[in-house]
């Protein structure tokens, strides 16, 4: 095959299949710590889908009122129905708050209080004292605009480290050995069709979600799960695929995402009778109830004809 169709390699010491949130800091802690690392990425980093987190990211470090990472924590297993690995669930509320301190000092804009101090907003299911107390202001923002702040803080940093990007580079399959070990990843680059062999000690996948297997979703249209059917092909085992989030709240028809942040900042949600409905679901949090309580409360509001539109339908 190669005689008939030229395959390029590549040597590095380790690559990072996708540039979005988590593929750029991987990348960036990979490069600052001195081993070549090789970036793939079938979309120019900053058009990564994280340039969609309008609202925010979420840490308890308590600049516009009470809180606690512990606080953080059981909203976060709470909102999982128990479902989620508290292990896993714990690291993340605890680390985030210097993981916003490093965003700070790598750059990123945060938007401040009258203080000086990083903005909070409040989002759904965030609470106070386990649940008993008012709403928690959490949510870190740079303005409506934080995930397109973050990616090019993030990119940024990554080429000041000499990270090294292929841009627009279609990552197609993992290179497996007969051990079962993966030892690099063959990619196609969209510009010309001319493959490429990348061989690395290590590879990283952070290739994003699978939203546009469905029908409608505020994905976009690059969401489209590569990275598990990489890992398919390749034999390896994938985790928890019925956890799919779908946002509530979209643009009818388009699926453009209207941000949780509109809610945060006092947005409502009402029925085709004017009604805030929601006050009937979560009486407490209203229209900032978790996710799933809130498309779960939209849909019975279609599904008994109160719904909006020419048909009533959404």
């Amino acid at each position: 095959m190669t005689n008939a169709y030229k395959i390029t390699e590549h040597q590095y010491d380790m690559i990072v299949v996708g540039a979005g949130g988590a593929g750029l800091r991987a990348t960036l802690g990979l490069a600052a710590k001195g081993l070549r690392t090789a970036c793939l990425t079938k979309v120019f980093p900053a058009r990564s889908h994280t340039v969609a987190a309008q609202g925010g990211i979420s840490a308890a470090l308590g600049n516009m009122g009470e809180d606690d990472w512990r606080y953080h924590f059981f909203d976060t297993v709470k909102g999982s129905d128990w479902l989620g690995d508290q292990d896993a669930i714990e690291y993340m509320c605890r680390e985030a708050i210097p993981a916003i301190i490093e965003l700070e000092h790598y750059g990123v804009p945060f938007s401040r209080t009258e203080e000086g101090k990083i903005y909070q907003r409040p989002f759904g299911g965030m609470t106070t004292r386990y649940g008993e107390g008012p709403p928690a202001q959490r949510t870190c923002a740079a303005a409506d605009r934080t995930g397109h702040a973050i990616l090019h803080t993030l990119y940024q940093q990554s080429l000041k480290h000499d990270a090294q990007f292929f841009i627009e580079y279609f990552a197609l399959d993992l290179i497996m050995d007969s051990e079962g070990a993966c030892r690099g990843v063959l990619a196609l680059d969209m510009s010309d069709g001319t493959l490429h062999l990348f061989r690395a000690h290590g590879t990283v996948m952070a290739t994003g979600g699978y939203g546009r297997a469905y029908f409608s979703a505020t994905s976009a249209h690059t969401c489209t799960g590569d990275g598990g059917g990489m890992a398919l092909r390749a034999g390896l085992p994938l985790q928890d695929m019925e956890f799919v989030q779908f946002h509530p709240t979209g643009i009818y028809g388009a699926g453009c995402l209207i941000t949780e942040g509109v809610r945060g900042e006092g947005g409502m949600l009402r029925n085709s009778s004017g009604e805030r409905f929601m006050e009937r679901y979560a009486p407490s949090v209203k229209d900032l109830a978790p996710r799933d309580m809130v498309s779960r409360a939209l849909t019975i509001e279609i599904r008994e004809g109160r719904g909006v539109g020419p048909k009533k339908d959404h």
